[in-house]
């Protein structure tokens, strides 16, 4: 098979998984094969770059950062619904059409996603645009960002119109809204308040792989154009189904088309119980006349069309007791306070304990023991107390006063300057630090170490096994095998997954060595910049501010934890084990750039502009970050920023293309 037949083969594979799995919901491969799959595409794409297709898979990691983004007129102006809070407005909204239409009404009910409105344009089967509702005339393109989220196909699929846009909702679903605030609580940053705040922030950020890497979701519901076949919009909804859309479904009662007005009320008292048992948001239902011809015949006021009304559910709040509060104690040793209250019932569910966050919040609120408190849970996973009934609280009262000392190993907490969080310092022998590092360690975007999880983490530290991340490479057949419910088959699979973990490529050993505020990105940068760890151990305070991404506080922080004997110990330990501490370099494809020094700018069409700087450094060239009478080359993109050009036209360096560039290494 030609490279090129095999390139758009994997393609094709690869977005019909995506659409099963992030669609459909049916997977028929596992994650594994997914990602063995996408490398393979990703490692020929590398080599052939001319044969790469700009729907592939690949490029839903994210491109080149963005300056800013570009503000884009809306073809078909994104209003807003009218609300409504009761159902008796339901009921006149209702009266009202059938005093401005004759005939029956056929209505659809939808559930009102608490997200981000996105309208998506695709040309020809591929998506072209993605603009923010801005102000209803006008957005901001975030198409990059949007090309992120798996959910949103990049190339449709059956009889789908040329020209057309569809509009939906963007959303942070649940579980991963979660597991970020729980990374966020553990690397001492303030948590996000809200799942729909976050996906709002999310989209606007300037660099994509940050968006792709939080995973947003997309619920797709409105189809514009001028010559769709469709003639109703629940039509309309089902035919995007079939072009490749994730949209409501009838099966998931998602949507409802009902020609009642007891239809409508059943769907919404329907979702204001069950609400809190979906995978997202929702607050409020959306309920809209079906027939197309009809809604052109009833119109828009100035601010909403008259065919749509959206019904808001009320904030869940409910009043009870605060009993007492704990303290949880994170990997990074940030320590969180907890209330633990009178059960109470909101949102379907008892609630007994509830967030504080910090000691600025127990300020905030004034809280005492025993006071009655005003507990929410509308827009947060977690219930949150939003405030106090002073009127119950009682005279004698004790106010709440935050820990001193680490209720886990009684260190004294510290709180630095510009955090959030009192810390504990004893991060080598407190006994939850010293389980989350290790579960950190193992995890899977770190060592990814097959047959060791956290169950197998807490009893190997609880039996005094290992006490820091280098005892697991001293472990031994009879020291697991001493373990409760720990077989032989299970042992030596553990054996095994350590043994296996020592190819783990340099800059995810950084990630997975638990240095604080250094994530997966921060590591990749800090690997490709210092090559190995004894450069890293030795980077000045200047040395590690200059890498890309790392700032003042990442580079405080480095350097902390490479003046800590006890980490250097540990590293010398692990570098004994047979991990990778260095960057693995790569032979070079050719000597074509050799002793020339790039700049690479702007946005580009055949390559990001990480891929052109691998492809610099592959031919021998070398990236420069700023323009100077020794930079050889710019290769300018669109939107080249001014400052840079004017700079390399003053110093006489040549401005090339993309394509001139793909010249140069192809002689």
């Amino acid at each position: 098979m030609h490279i090129k037949e095999e390139i758009q083969q994997l393609t094709d594979q690869l977005n019909q998984h995506t659409y099963l799995y992030y669609v459909e919901s049916n997977p028929v491969i596992s994650d594994k094969e997914f990602d063995d799959l996408l490398k393979k595409l990703e490692e020929l794409e590398a080599k052939y770059p001319e044969f790469a297709s700009d729907v592939s898979p690949t490029k839903r990691v994210g491109g080149d950062l963005t300056s800013k983004f570009e503000t884009v007129e809306h073809q078909f102006p994104m209003m807003s619904l009218s609300n409504s809070y009761s159902e008796e407005e339901i009921l006149e909204w209702e009266s009202r059409l059938h005093k401005l239409t004759d005939g029956p009404l056929e209505y659809v009910c939808e559930l009102k996603y608490d997200g981000v409105a996105i309208g998506v344009q695709y040309k020809n089967g591929k998506l072209f645009r993605a603009v923010t509702r801005g102000d209803g005339t006008r957005g901001e393109d975030v198409t990059s960002n949007v090309k992120t989220i798996r959910s949103i196909p990049l190339q449709l699929r059956g009889d789908f119109s040329d020209d057309f846009e569809i509009r939906g909702e963007i959303f942070f679903p649940l579980k991963g809204f979660e597991k970020m605030n729980s990374i966020r609580r553990e690397n001492g940053e303030p948590e996000f308040a809200n799942p729909r705040n976050s996906a709002s922030g999310t989209l606007k950020l300037l660099d994509p792989k940050i968006v792709a890497e939080r995973g947003l979701d997309c619920m797709l519901y409105g189809l514009y154009g001028y010559d769709l076949p469709m003639e109703t919009h629940y039509d309309s909804v089902m035919k995007a189904r079939e072009w490749g859309f994730k949209t409501p479904t009838a099966n998931d009662n998602y949507i409802l088309k009902t020609n009642s007005v007891k239809g409508i009320m059943d769907f919404i008292h329907h979702w204001d119980k069950h609400r809190d048992e979906l995978p997202f948001q929702i607050d409020g239902i959306v309920i809209k006349v079906n027939d197309y011809t009809l809604q052109s015949e009833l119109g828009f006021t100035a601010k909403s069309p008259r065919w749509a009304i959206a019904f808001k559910f009320e904030t869940e709040r409910a009043e009870t007791q605060l009993r007492s509060v704990d303290y949880q104690v994170g990997r990074t040793g940030a320590v969180t306070p907890v209330a633990n209250l009178e059960a109470v019932q909101l949102g379907g569910t008892t609630v007994r304990r509830a967030s504080l966050y910090n000691s600025d919040q127990i300020q905030r609120l004034d809280l005492h023991l025993n006071d009655f408190v005003y507990v929410e849970k509308g827009g947060e996973i977690i219930p949150k107390i939003v405030g106090v009934n002073f009127e119950k609280r009682h005279a004698d009262s004790v106010a709440i006063e935050f820990l001193s000392h680490c209720p886990e190993c009684q260190t004294e907490l510290v709180r630095q300057e510009g955090e959030v969080h009192f810390f504990c310092p004893n991060d080598m022998h407190c006994p939850p630090q010293v389980k989350g590092r290790i579960e950190h360690f193992i995890g899977r975007k770190a060592m990814d170490i097959d047959g060791l999880g956290a169950e197998t983490v807490d009893m190997l530290v609880s039996k005094g096994k290992i006490q820091n991340i280098a005892d697991l490479y001293d472990l031994t057949f009879d020291d697991l095998i001493d373990l409760d419910r720990m077989a032989e088959k299970s042992a030596n699979k553990l054996l095994k997954g350590l043994t296996a973990s020592k190819s783990v490529p340099f800059e995810r050993v950084l990630f997975a060595i638990g240095i604080r505020f250094v994530g997966e990105t921060v590591a990749k940068q800090l690997a490709k910049a210092l090559k190995n760890i004894e450069a890293i151990a030795l980077a000045t305070h200047e040395e590690l501010i200059a890498v890309d991404e790392i700032g003042d506080k990442i580079a405080l922080s480095v350097f902390g934890f490479f003046r800590d004997s006890e980490n250097i110990d540990i590293i010398e330990r692990l570098q004994n084990a047979g991990l990778q501490f260095e960057i693995e370099e790569k032979e070079n494809t050719s000597a074509a750039l050799a002793g020339s020094n790039f700049v690479v700018s702007g946005v580009f069409s055949k390559f990001s502009r990480d891929e052109l700087k691998n492809l610099i450094e592959e031919h021998g060239g070398k990236n420069v970050s700023s323009i100077s009478a020794k930079t050889n080359y710019v290769i300018a993109g669109d939107k080249m920023g001014p400052a840079k050009l004017e700079k390399a036209s003053s110093l006489g360096v040549p401005i090339i293309s993309e394509d001139d560039f793909i010249k140069m290494i192809e002689m």
